[in-house]
């Protein structure tokens, strides 16, 4: 039985190649992992000829990250611009 090379799957669906129907059936379960990881429909063949798109169902895709989620937990100095004299030291790789 020929492996799998996981890289592979990945590379052909990149470029919006498609997977002949053997290869699909064989390795369904990779196809479908992709397809919901990187949200990416990919070409199922028969022939040379496109037959199916797979395509993730929109309850199936990750949730968003939700910008601004530490939004007034998170306090920072008035002044950024103003520097640790120990911390400058320490990037600049002069001992104490």
């Amino acid at each position: 039985m020929r492996e799998w090379p996981r890289d592979r799957l990945s590379y052909m669906t990149k470029f919006n190649e498609a997977i002949n129907i053997h290869e699909a059936k064989t390795h369904l379960s990779r196809i479908i992992e992709q397809v919901v990881s990187s949200g990416e429909p990919v070409t199922i063949a028969r022939a040379g000829k496109p037959v199916v798109v797979v395509s993730a169902h929109p309850e199936s895709r990750p949730a968003r990250r939700t910008l601004g989620i530490l939004r007034g937990k998170v306090r920072l100095p008035e002044d950024l611009s103003e520097h640790d004299a120990e911390i400058e030291k320490m990037f600049e790789g002069r001992s104490r």
